[in-house]
């Protein structure tokens, strides 16, 4: 009786084996992708084709067909941390239960990757993130592992009080597209067949608010929506070669994301996107509830679907009984169903998941040594903590020297205060980190037993004054919380409640996805001010997820260095750069505003209403592209290999950039255009290249870009097209968008 019992569930164990052994034609790695798709797509129920719409990707065991799952990956694969931690209490059958946690290589939070300027890093950035993810899948380290990740994401920081701005690579279209798709690469891996990983980028598009970003409207015009938030999705899958994405929550001109016609037009059928298209969590019941352009799910869902959604990401709605009801009620077809599987199909078979494992040169893997623990990821993470690091201010003194490198050979103490000093904070999808290194542990560790490390252990401002008074240097670790210090359930709270102003952060100058910043002060400023006076030689180190309004601190504190949350190697790279272990060289990619009267309304999406560097008339705090230096660069006059270009014609343009300093560094080398001649509205100027050069002290290295005269055109709203002018066009090389070394005017033919 009991073995009788036993057999079906034996027989069902057995499936996938079985399935494994038929030979149905989707096996076959030498046939037409479209037509392995066409193949299991005849084979399925109706039944699993609307199962397969779920965000485990085509499900099929009788099939033996596993599916694509997602996960979060912004800065490394996400497998523990804030946002795992938050999941593992949504209500459901997996209620209560923990979730398991298995340790990946952590960076800096995106845009801490972004402050690099580094694109051969952010490759390399990228290779780790996607290796560990396909090592933890082969070899089954954890029920949860996905293929699918979820980044980079390629929104715009237009302001700097979108809650998720640490999420962003930037304000800079350009840019953020440059870095996105090395990236992607790396991710995805160089094998000319398989993809290591799948890159799904999100949010396409405009979506950089989050106080009512269920139901609001970013309104701006098609120039804006092909000159600027459309561009670093562009690049992302035509360089980059992401072919999946996820629609944003927000409308476009009151249109929702999620329905838009743009899905198709822009993403599909002009830039050959074919993979999955994902809707954002909950917004197929945002169309009904939020944006009320819907009467019903089953209405919302079928319309969805027609727009090429192919994939529900859902907060507890009843998708599957709504697709039923549009199938029964003939709003959509069955061929509908096919055409949405077909991206989650074509992305399997991309990742090789249905074919030999001799085929597939990643399952490789199987049985190696976790590369986690490797000494090259360990390597890769550090170098991008390093290289994030931005250097805001270090004055001279009347004698000429600067605080900052600290020679630890001539002071005796030094006071290393403030509330984050002794922690390493986690993004909101920051993973389970190997290992973590405080600025405290980092500073410890570099100075030896030879320098004492003054800490306050009662954790007040007079407590940290003190001990800052008793120091030969003192150093004062400040910034933002992540997460806003949420416990779990109060984030999930937070993001189920984000139209509603109790989603505000408790500190007015933080904030995280579902919550807008409502300040751009720094509450610990005040702690600043006292540590400074208490001791002048104060630096002050800005662990922050998103600009800050710091003006009194860069007026009176001599040295400011600035660094992102999340990162494994966080105190390391800060310990090198205070101590002159390494010289930095990261830049901002945000504008830094002196107060809020220098911003836009929250929801004005036009930029040119002042807003970026591109637009803004007003000096800010610090400027797009800022960083300095221990060193010092001399940049050559400006060439190009020609005076004139023709309109579809490209002109080399080269600088020679000499290290005049005394050190060893690197040189962010930036190219900056400027319309001096347009009919219509043009930015201040435009970075149309940029290039992250080491050059050792007192020699040379000639920086070339190549400038295509289709990157100088604008989008023609009458004809619909891409337009170049014949005009004069400035060229200028610097170090920062204010920072002009050099400059040469070309004629556009």
């Amino acid at each position: 009786m009991k073995h009788t019992r036993l057999l079906p569930w034996l027989l069902l164990c057995a499936l996938p084996s079985l399935a494994q052994s038929v030979s149905y034609p989707f096996r076959d790695p030498s046939l037409d992708l479209e037509k392995r798709v066409d193949n299991v797509l005849s084979l399925m129920t109706v039944d699993e084709k609307i199962d397969s719409l779920d965000t485990s990707g085509v499900v099929v065991p009788r099939l033996g067909i596993a599916g694509t799952p997602i996960g979060e990956a912004l800065s490394g694969v996400v497998l523990g941390g804030p946002i795992y931690s938050m999941l593992s209490i949504v209500p459901g059958p997996t209620m209560g239960r923990p979730a398991p946690v298995t340790p990946t290589t952590q960076f800096p939070q995106a845009v801490g990757l972004a402050r690099t300027w580094d694109k051969a890093l952010m490759h390399r950035a990228g290779a780790v993130i996607g290796s560990e993810a396909r090592y933890i899948h082969e070899n089954n380290l954890n029920a949860k592992s996905f293929l699918v990740l979820l980044t980079p994401n390629a929104d715009l920081a237009r302001d700097p009080r979108w809650g998720r701005d640490q999420e962003s690579y930037g304000e800079d279209a350009y840019f953020n597209g440059a870095m996105a798709a090395p990236f992607i690469r790396g991710i995805q891996g160089d094998d000319a067949k398989y993809w290591q990983a799948a890159s799904l980028v999100k949010h396409f598009l405009a979506n950089s608010n989050e106080n009512n970003r269920y139901g609001s409207s970013s309104d701006f015009d098609a120039r804006l929506l092909h000159e600027y938030y459309s561009v670093p999705f562009r690049q992302a899958f035509v360089d980059g070669g992401a072919r999946s994405f996820m629609a944003s929550y927000n409308a476009w001109n009151h249109l929702p994301l999620t329905v838009n016609p743009i899905l198709k037009d822009l993403a599909v059928k002009e830039w050959r996107v074919d993979g999955i298209i994902s809707t954002d969590a909950g917004s197929l019941q945002n169309l009904v509830m939020a944006h009320k352009a819907y009467p019903d799910l089953e209405h919302a869902t079928a319309a969805a679907m027609k727009a090429g959604i192919g994939m529900f990401l859902t907060i507890g709605e009843d998708w599957k009984s709504a697709v039923k009801a549009a199938l029964a009620d003939h709003l959509i077809t069955e061929k509908d169903l096919d055409d949405s599987l077909r991206g989650s199909l074509r992305v399997a078979f991309r990742l090789g998941l249905m074919d030999p494992a001799d085929r597939v040169p990643f399952s490789k893997m199987k049985g190696m040594a976790n590369p986690v623990e490797s000494a090259e990821h360990k390597a890769v993470a550090l170098q991008v903590a390093r290289e994030s690091v931005v250097l805001l201010k270090n004055q001279k003194d009347s004698q000429g020297n600067a605080l900052l490198p600290i020679n630890k050979m001539k002071i005796h103490s030094v006071a290393v205060v403030g509330p984050l000093a002794n922690t390493v904070l986690p993004d909101f999808y920051g993973g389970q980190p190997p290992y973590t290194v405080s600025v405290m542990d980092a500073i410890r560790k570099t100075v030896g037993s030879g320098v004492a490390v003054i800490t306050n252990q009662d954790k007040t401002v007079e407590g940290d004054a003190a001990a800052a008074k008793k120091a030969d240097v003192a150093i004062v670790v400040v910034g933002n919380n992540p997460t806003c210090g949420r416990t779990p359930q109060e984030l999930l709270g937070s993001l189920m409640s984000s139209i509603a102003p109790k989603a505000s952060c408790a500190v007015a100058g933080e904030g995280m996805e579902s919550s807008d910043r409502t300040s751009l002060t720094l509450a610990q400023e005040d702690l600043v001010k006292a540590v400074y006076a208490a001791n002048k030689k104060t630096v002050v180190v800005l662990v922050a997820s998103a600009p800050f309004a710091i003006d009194w601190t860069e007026e009176h504190v001599p040295a400011i260095v600035h660094t992102s949350h999340n990162g494994q190697d966080e105190g390391t790279s800060i310990a090198e750069v205070l101590f002159g272990d390494y010289n930095p060289a990261g830049r901002l990619v945000q504008t830094w505003v002196k107060s809020e009267d220098q911003l836009p309304p929250m929801m004005d999406y036009n930029i040119r209403h002042g807003r970026t560097y591109m637009y803004m008339k007003s000096k800010p705090l610090y400027p797009f592209g800022y960083g300095l230096s221990y060193t010092s660069f001399k940049y050559g006059p400006v060439k190009t290999s020609a005076d004139s270009l023709a309109k579809d014609g490209e002109v080399t343009c080269t600088v020679d950039i000499t290290n005049t300093g005394t050190r060893d560094g690197d040189e962010v080398v930036q190219m900056y255009v400027r319309h001096l001649g347009s009919k219509v509205e043009r930015p201040i100027k435009e970075l149309k290249g940029f290039e992250r050069v080491a050059i050792p002290h007192g020699q040379t290295r000639t920086v070339t870009f190549n400038l295509k005269a289709n990157e100088l055109a604008y989008w023609d709203e009458v004809g619909n097209r891409w337009a170049v002018e014949a005009e004069p066009v400035e060229i200028e090389m610097g170090g920062s968008s204010t920072d002009v070394r050099g400059a040469k005017t070309i004629r556009v033919e």
